[in-house]
């Protein structure tokens, strides 16, 4: 009995922590443009393809890193963009994308691949390959620091 009563609070445990564990909001890019009229701050894009073990190994260990969660979810409006789609369309500073296009207009040759870009949706960076959590968010910080100040 006392075996069975350990492993259901052990379950517990972990049910409780996968669901209480905050998630990064991304968006799509064009919600990312609305939000940063209305309210400006700086735009994270993750641009990936379907096929790179990279990019996830950056969903599966680095995104889900709750330091990674809260920096990216306080500092930026992270955005989702997949380098190879493209079946859905959006209108950019007056010009039509779709996923892919926009990759290419970025000039994202690699995967995965981080653009940061200002509030006014102009690129400052691209922070190309896999990061582990601590190295990310230091290299995102710099980032902030130099273009917030």
């Amino acid at each position: 009995m006392k075996k069975i009563s350990v492993f259901m609070l052990f379950i517990f445990g972990v049910s409780a922590a996968a669901f209480s564990q905050e998630d990064i909001k991304w968006m799509t890019f064009e919600e990312a443009a609305k939000a940063t009229s209305s309210s400006p701050k700086m735009i994270l894009v993750d641009v990936y393809t379907d096929w790179c073990g990279w990019c996830k190994k950056m969903d599966k260990e680095t995104f889900t890193n709750s330091e990674v969660i809260a920096y990216v979810n306080e500092n930026f409006y992270p955005v989702k963009l997949h380098a190879e789609k493209t079946d859905r369309k959006f209108s950019f500073k007056g010009k039509e994308y779709t996923e892919a296009s926009m990759a290419k207009t970025m000039r994202v040759t690699s995967f995965p691949n981080f653009v940061v870009m200002d509030a006014t949706m102009e690129n400052i960076t691209q922070l190309p390959g896999y990061r582990e959590p601590k190295p990310f968010i230091e290299g995102l910080d710099g980032i902030v620091k130099r273009f917030t100040k």
